[in-house]
């Protein structure tokens, strides 16, 4: 018998009365030092894989600033190009990404480092 491992995910969300995010809270089984993270704003994509689509949910919070989703796009586009190399192995087409990313931060305004 194999020995399989499992971990959970956790996420809740409070709404408002016209069910707009008022916090979202994640929590992780093997998350080190926390017991419930707070967030303005998350993206999960799930891959369906018998309809061969992308289920999604995008949230954030009224408190989440404009300036700060410009941040938490640049970030997650760039995340994007390092998962999309890891999977695919495709160097060429993840830099034409992370071109792309720093062609959005320009235009964004965004510092980057």
């Amino acid at each position: 018998m194999e020995n399989i491992k499992s971990k959970k995910i956790s996420i809740e969300v409070k709404l408002d009365d016209e069910n707009i995010p008022e916090s979202i809270n994640w929590s992780a089984t093997d998350m080190q030092g926390y017991e419930d993270a707070s967030c303005r704003a998350m993206i999960l994509s799930l891959w369906d894989h018998t309809n061969k689509d992308t289920l999604r949910l995008d949230l954030w919070t009224r408190d989440m600033t404009i300036d700060e989703m410009k941040i938490f796009f640049h970030q997650t586009l760039i995340t994007m190009a390092d998962t999309l190399e890891r999977s695919t192995t495709d160097e060429r087409i993840s830099e034409d990404m992370r071109d792309f990313c720093s062609y959005f931060a320009e235009k964004m305004e965004i510092a980057t480092s």
